[in-house]
C-alpha cells in the first residue's frame, strides 16, 4: 500500500509538473472595485522609483544572492573561494556594523519630487531576510540592540523613508521578500540549502511550514499598521507559490524536486487590504488574482502589454549600491520612460543607496537631468494610455483621456531639432493647432502619402533642446 502511495504520488506530481510547463495563465483583472481605481490611477503616475538596501552595501555586493548556494554569475562569492559557512557567518555579521550616518531620506523624496517621480518603492526586506524596519518577529532587523545604528532615532529605517516621501506627495510601496533565507522557518539549520527555495520537506515538516506562512503573515501585517498609508505591496520571490501554480521558469529555479510552497496568499490579501483599503498587490511572476500589474526586469518589450505592467530597471549597472557603479545617460532614460509609456507601462528606476546613507552624486545629478526634461513633458506622459500605433521610427506617441495625443521624437545625443518630423498612423483632425511643449509657436502640418509632415518654425530650430520633444495634437481623426 505504502508503495502504491509513492507511485501515484509520484505520478501527481508529474502531473502537476506537466500543467505547469503549459502556457502561463492569462491575466486575472482585479474585481475589487476600490483596487481597480487605485490601478487606474497608477496606471497614470507612470514614473516611480526603486530602492534596493541593506548591510551588504557596506560590501557592494549582490543583494542577498552572494549567500544562496547556487552556482550563478550572480551568486558569486567575494572573495572567492570562501568556504560557504564562513561566507554566511561574515554576511549576517553586517547588520551589526551597518551605519548610515548620512541617512537623509527627504534629500532623496525631494531629489525624487524634482525628478517627476509620483511614486516609490522601498525594500524593506530583500531574500537574506534583513529587516529594515522595525519588526518584532526577528531580531536580524535593522533596530535589533546589537546593531550600530540602532541607537540613532532615524533607526527605523523604512518609517523614516516612507514618512519623507509622503511629505513629498509621492505614494509609497513596500518591496517584501516572501523568501526568508534568514529564517529557521524557511532554511532550517538541520539541513543544508540546496538551491532559492526552502530546505526542507514541507508535508513532512508541516508545523515548521506554517509558522513560516504566520511569520510571513505577521511581518507584512506590521508593514500594513505601523507605516502610515502604503499603496503598493511589491511582493518578490515567485518561486514561493502554491504547486499548481508552476511554470515551466519557476520550475527551472528548483535543482529538488518542486514543493507547495503555498503561503495563503489569499489571506495575506485580504489582511492587508483591511488595513490598506484600495492596496495594489503585486505577487510579482506569479499569475493570478494577486499579480495586479507584471513586472518585466531590466526590459522593455517589444509590444503593448494587454494588462497593467511595469518595467523595473536600474539607473546605474547594479540594483543594489557598487562603488564604481555606471550610470545610464538621461537620454538613455528619457527614450526609456518615452517608449515604456508609449507601449501603456511605468517605469520603476532603481538607485541603490551606499554604506554611509547616500546615494552617488551621478544619481542626483541624473535625476536633475531628468527632471529639467520632465518639467517641459510631463504633460505628454502623466495620465496618459497607449494608442496604436505606439511608434512610428523616432516618433512615440501617448494618448490623454480627453482624446488629445502627443507624438514624441526622440532625439540622439547631439541631434537638433529636425526642421520636418514625420509620422504616420496618427492624423490630426481637420485644423487641429498643433504645438510644441515649451514653445508657443503654432506649427503648422500636412497630410502626405506617406503620413503627416508637421513643420519646426526657423525660430524654434534656433533653440537648444535635449533628449526629446514632444507634439500636442488636440484631437486626431478616428
Amino acid at each position: 500500500m505504502q508503495k502504491l502511495v509513492m507511485v501515484l504520488g509520484c505520478v501527481l506530481l508529474g502531473f502537476a509538473t506537466a500543467r505547469a510547463q503549459e502556457s502561463e495563465s492569462p491575466y486575472v483583472p482585479e474585481t475589487d472595485p476600490a483596487v481597480v481605481q487605485k490601478l487606474d490611477e497608477w496606471q497614470d503616475w507612470k514614473f516611480g522609483l526603486f530602492m534596493h538596501w541593506g548591510p551588504y552595501s557596506q560590501w557592494g555586493v549582490v543583494e542577498s544572492w552572494s549567500i544562496c548556494p547556487e552556482d550563478e554569475g550572480w551568486t558569486q562569492r567575494k572573495p572567492a573561494g570562501i568556504p560557504y559557512y564562513e561566507y554566511i557567518k561574515k554576511y549576517e555579521a553586517l547588520g551589526n556594523s551597518f551605519n548610515p550616518v548620512k541617512f537623509n531620506p527627504a534629500r532623496w523624496a525631494q531629489a525624487a519630487k524634482a525628478a517627476g517621480m509620483q511614486y516609490m518603492v522601498f525594500t524593506t526586506k530583500h531574500h537574506d531576510g534583513y529587516c529594515m524596519f522595525d519588526t518584532k518577529q526577528t531580531d536580524y532587523r535593522i533596530t535589533s540592540p546589537q546593531g550600530t545604528f540602532s541607537k540613532d532615532p532615524r533607526a527605523n529605517i523604512t518609517k523614516e523613508i516612507f514618512e519623507a516621501f509622503r511629505k513629498e506627495g509621492i505614494h509609497t510601496g513596500a518591496y517584501f521578500s516572501k523568501p526568508d533565507w534568514h529564517s529557521e522557518y524557511y532554511w532550517w539549520q538541520y539541513f543544508p540549502p540546496k538551491d532559492r527555495n526552502v530546505n526542507y520537506d514541507v508535508v513532512k515538516y508541516k508545523d515548521r511550514w506554517d509558522k513560516f506562512k504566520q511569520f510571513t503573515y505577521n511581518q507584512i501585517e506590521e508593514l500594513m499598521t505601523g507605516y502610515g498609508k502604503v499603496e503598493l505591496l511589491w511582493l518578490d520571490g515567485g518561486w514561493v507559490r502554491p504547486l499548481k501554480q508552476q511554470t515551466k521558469e519557476s520550475l527551472s529555479w528548483s535543482k529538488t524536486a518542486p514543493q507547495d510552497q503555498d503561503i495563503d496568499m489569499a489571506g495575506i490579501a485580504a489582511m492587508a487590504r483591511k488595513h490598506q483599503p484600495g492596496l495594489i498587490v503585486v505577487d510579482r511572476s506569479v499569475h493570478g488574482p494577486y499579480e495586479n500589474y507584471r513586472t518585466p526586469e531590466q526590459e522593455i518589450p517589444e509590444r503593448p502589454l494587454s494588462y497593467p505592467w511595469e518595467t523595473c530597471m536600474t539607473m546605474g549597472g547594479s540594483w543594489s549600491y557598487v562603488p564604481d557603479d555606471k550610470y545610464k545617460p538621461v537620454t538613455q532614460l528619457i527614450h526609456n520612460l518615452v517608449d515604456i509609456v508609449a507601449k501603456g507601462g511605468n517605469y520603476l528606476l532603481n538607485i541603490g543607496p551606499g554604506p554611509d546613507g547616500e546615494w552617488h552624486e551621478a544619481a542626483y545629478t541624473t535625476m536633475e537631468g531628468i527632471g529639467a526634461w520632465m518639467k517641459i513633458n510631463g504633460s505628454a506622459i502623466y495620465g496618459t494610455r497607449a494608442i496604436a500605433p505606439y511608434k512610428d521610427g523616432k516618433v512615440c506617441f501617448t494618448r490623454k483621456k480627453d482624446g488629445s495625443v502627443y507624438a514624441i521624437y526622440l532625439l540622439d545625443k547631439g541631434e537638433q531639432l529636425p526642421a520636418v518630423i514625420t509620422f504616420k498612423g496618427i492624423i490630426p483632425a481637420k485644423g487641429a493647432r498643433l504645438t510644441l511643449l515649451g514653445a508657443r509657436e503654432k506649427l503648422s502640418w500636412k497630410k502626405t502619402a506617406g503620413g503627416v509632415a508637421v513643420s519646426i518654425p526657423a525660430a524654434l530650430l534656433k533653440q537648444s533642446w535635449e533628449h526629446a520633444v514632444a507634439i500636442k495634437i488636440p484631437a486626431v481623426q478616428p
